[in-house]
């Protein structure tokens, strides 16, 4: 699976700032363009594992498909 990760320099900080527009809220940085870059990677491995949800007894999921 590919995604788009745009990186950004902080001149504030002297850092690099990265995020992936298809992900909101996925973001990572790093000192080098590289590492921020590795560091999305990860961020985006995590973004995408699910999670456990947990549930009171009189609640129930249902998941739904919706056409691309």
């Amino acid at each position: 699976m590919k995604f788009r990760v745009v990186i950004e320099y902080d001149c504030e900080t002297g850092s690099f700032a990265a995020y992936c527009p298809e992900l909101p809220g996925c973001c990572s940085a790093g000192d080098t363009e590289e590492e921020a870059l590795n560091n999305a990677k990860e961020a985006i491995a995590l973004f995408l594992e699910p999670a456990p949800v947990k549930l009171n007894s009189n609640k129930k999921i249902f998941e739904i498909e919706v056409p691309a």
